[in-house]
């Protein structure tokens, strides 16, 4: 049995995901974290915590150590920037890389050495995988030559899976994205206030929770919203099927993102959603879902549209659930993945 060793953070579902899917699949996995959390059959080596984003420089001798013992035959770390670069510090091959989207779409813009940090990281790398063509035409910018492959997260679709629209409420949204500056949940909230007044039956659901609970929550009650807004927090997957099960539109509208998970997840079930004008968006929805990034006032009116064209939204719903059946099945993503792994091992062995 192949042994797969994950550089990430446990407490990511996107992670442990991943973990569970490699094992189906016949690997050995194990996972070298800052953050850690339970994940069933997976050894992990736990590294010292990580609070500001220099720790990760601190902490190459740590993981180099865990690689050495953990011995792999193939290390995959999860974002770029930070576990990515602590594998590339490790020096073990082969090494996939997976960029999530701000590691690429953001940090090298920050800064000149920043830039130089992450193109040094990538340069390592046997593969790099992202979800969105934007994510891996900025890893060929920065690292030529090194292969890309494009890879979805995916979606779950026996658990995410389209409800009769008719037999939903007519004015229930949902957000699942977190409650962090990048998600601009704000906006949502605010674009909100300006879609209640006009229908007073609409309601919002934000799932996700994050560091800005407490500045949404006093927004919400400065709008007087708290009996049309309800906060879910973080929820597992069945809590999140429930809710938008009984959604008909799913709101996601980050300053810069690569391809969504929730957003697939949401389409998956049949949602018509409303997303940030962004290229990894643009491949996913149809032009008149997308509104800029952070204008409340051009989500409201997008919002309003849609509850005032019902036929419309549902059309729009059942494309998504179409689109998600032909491209973003998480099965045949990581599938994908899987064959990709064992052609890496067996270049390696040759």
């Amino acid at each position: 049995m192949p042994h797969l060793c994950l550089l990430g953070d446990a407490n990511s579902v996107h992670v442990q995901r991943w973990a569970r899917e490699m094992r189906a699949r016949g690997w050995r996995v194990s996972l070298v974290t800052a953050r850690p959390e339970p994940i069933e059959g997976v050894e992990q080596v736990v590294l010292r915590p990580v609070h500001r984003s220099r720790d990760w420089l601190a902490r190459a001798g740590e993981a180099r150590r865990a690689l050495e013992r953990l011995a792999p035959d193939l290390v995959h770390a999860h974002y770029v920037t930070s576990y990515g670069y602590l594998a590339a510090r490790a020096g073990r091959q082969p090494l996939v890389m997976t960029a999530w989207g701000s590691d690429l779409l953001v940090t090298p813009r920050r800064s000149a050495p920043l830039r130089w940090l992450t193109a040094w990281s990538l340069r390592r790398a046997a593969l790099v995988t992202g979800d969105s063509p934007d994510l891996l035409a900025v890893s060929r910018q920065l690292a030529p030559g090194v292969p890309t492959l494009l890879v979805h997260w995916g979606v779950e679709r026996s658990r995410f899976a389209p409800v009769p629209w008719q037999g939903k409420p007519a004015a229930e949204a949902v957000s699942l994205r977190s409650w962090e500056a990048n998600y601009r949940i704000d906006a949502i909230v605010r674009a909100f206030a300006q879609v209640r007044a006009r229908r007073p039956d609409a309601r919002l659901h934000l799932l996700g929770g994050g560091s800005q609970e407490g500045l949404l929550r006093k927004l919400v009650a400065e709008l007087a919203l708290q009996d049309s807004v309800q906060f879910h927090g973080r929820l597992d997957d069945a809590g999140m099927a429930a809710v938008l099960a009984a959604a008909k539109l799913s709101i996601s509208v980050p300053e810069s993102d690569a391809t969504s998970v929730s957003v697939l997840e949401s389409m998956a079930c049949g949602l018509t959603v409303i997303a940030s004008d962004l290229p990894a968006n643009r491949d996913w929805l149809a032009p008149d879902a997308l509104v800029p990034a952070g204008d409340s006032d051009a989500l409201a009116a997008c919002w309003l549209a849609l509850l005032q064209d019902d036929a419309r939204a549902a059309v729009l719903g059942a494309r998504n659930a179409e689109r998600i059946v032909q491209d973003g099945d998480r099965r045949v993503q990581m599938d994908a993945m899987d064959a990709a792994c064992r052609r890496l091992l067996a270049q390696a062995r040759r």
